[in-house]
């Protein structure tokens, strides 16, 4: 016995993807399958646009936030940077090996 999708080939009646609303009829399954896939690709393209401008905004507030450059606690480099966000939150994450908090 060969592989699924050659059974499917032999017999489209019985490849669920072929049926739409419990109507066999594989030309509009397709067409779905199509528009689906347009949505998809929409939406993707919407969100990673709309993460570049949440990443752009976060990028500008953590430049003007920058406070100073220390030694590492993990790494032991000179790249441990901090940042002073709001009056009660700073964040520290070094350049070199990534920890962060």
């Amino acid at each position: 016995m060969g592989e699924w999708s050659e059974y499917f080939e032999d017999f489209p009646e019985e490849n669920p993807a072929n049926w739409v609303n419990g109507e066999f009829n594989p030309q509009l399954a397709q067409e779905v399958r199509n528009h689906e896939a347009q949505l998809s690709a929409t939406t993707n393209k919407a969100r990673s646009e709309i993460n570049a401008v949440i990443m752009k905004a976060w990028l500008e507030t953590k430049s003007k936030a920058f406070l100073l450059t220390e030694d590492c606690p993990q790494c032991g480099l000179q790249e441990l940077s901090t940042y002073k966000i709001s009056d009660t939150f700073y964040l520290c994450e070094c350049q070199d090996c990534g920890i962060h908090g």
